[in-house]
């Protein structure tokens, strides 16, 4: 997809301590229409922190967050949905037990209309049919969505997390770690997700350790480095090697 110049979210000047460790320290992000965009540093660098923020988890100490060019107080993650704002953690946060469907609508489900909607039954048929055309949508290769997510591979659940953010998604999905715990061929399904949440018009941030994978899917790649941005790269005009410097501290851009 062609990334605009219409900025979607930005942070600015955010910082935060736990007790005397500071996590953040006045650190701008932003990030525009269409646009893909890494975020890397080494363990401990805060992007934890800081998409914990972008999606209402935490609160910063100090700084702003823009939805849109609107300034925004994302108290939680409710409040981040509500202004589109999806996150897919490390944990995916998944109910084995539970179907495909189910998963899809958790927390979010549909109730069925008229009186037996009063007494609080739901929609199944139609959370199945979304479901499933969510998922088809995407590629997932998934037999049916009344499967219990415990049958499905990594690579399967990590689709359905996906696929629940893209459901409610109207602008931003962020994912920590998407293929942290995958195989080769599951973490190559995973970057075609990418790709594919991409071309339907919603913008990403992609926290992820593998570089290659982040060079190969991004527009742009931000660099943390205890707690501070060093550096903003174009995708296209930066190397694996100037990235790692970056992560390093061998290499310091001039500040933007």
């Amino acid at each position: 997809m062609e990334v605009s110049d219409r900025l979607v979210l930005q942070a600015r000047g955010i910082s935060k301590s736990f007790g005397h460790v500071q996590a953040l320290r006045n650190v701008d992000l932003e990030l525009y229409a269409g646009e893909v965009l890494g975020l890397v540093g080494d363990n401990g660098a805060g992007k934890s922190t800081l998409i914990k923020i972008l999606s209402g988890a935490i609160q910063p100490d100090a700084g702003a967050i823009l939805v849109n060019g609107q300034p925004v107080h994302l108290r939680n993650p409710v409040e981040a949905r509500h202004y589109g704002i999806e996150t897919v953690y490390q944990d995916l946060a998944v109910v084995p037990l539970m179907d495909i469907a189910e998963n899809l609508f958790l927390g979010r489900e549909q109730r069925a209309p008229g009186a037996l909607g009063v007494f609080h039954f739901l929609n199944k048929r139609f959370m199945r049919r979304r479901a499933a055309e969510q998922l088809h949508s995407l590629n997932i290769g998934i037999k049916s969505v009344r499967q219990r997510v415990e049958t499905l591979s990594g690579g399967q659940r990590q689709g359905v997390a996906v696929g629940r953010a893209v459901t409610f998604s109207r602008h931003i999905v962020i994912l920590d770690e998407p293929t942290a715990a995958l195989g080769v061929r599951e973490s190559r399904g995973v970057v075609d997700l990418i790709r594919r949440i991409n071309e339907q018009g919603l913008s990403v941030i992609l926290i992820s350790h593998n570089m290659p994978q982040v060079l190969e899917i991004t527009h742009r790649v931000m660099v943390l480095r205890h707690g501070q941005r060093v550096g903003v790269v174009r995708t296209s005009e930066t190397t694996m090697e100037q990235v790692v410097r970056l992560i390093t501290g061998a290499e310091v851009l001039p500040a933007a």
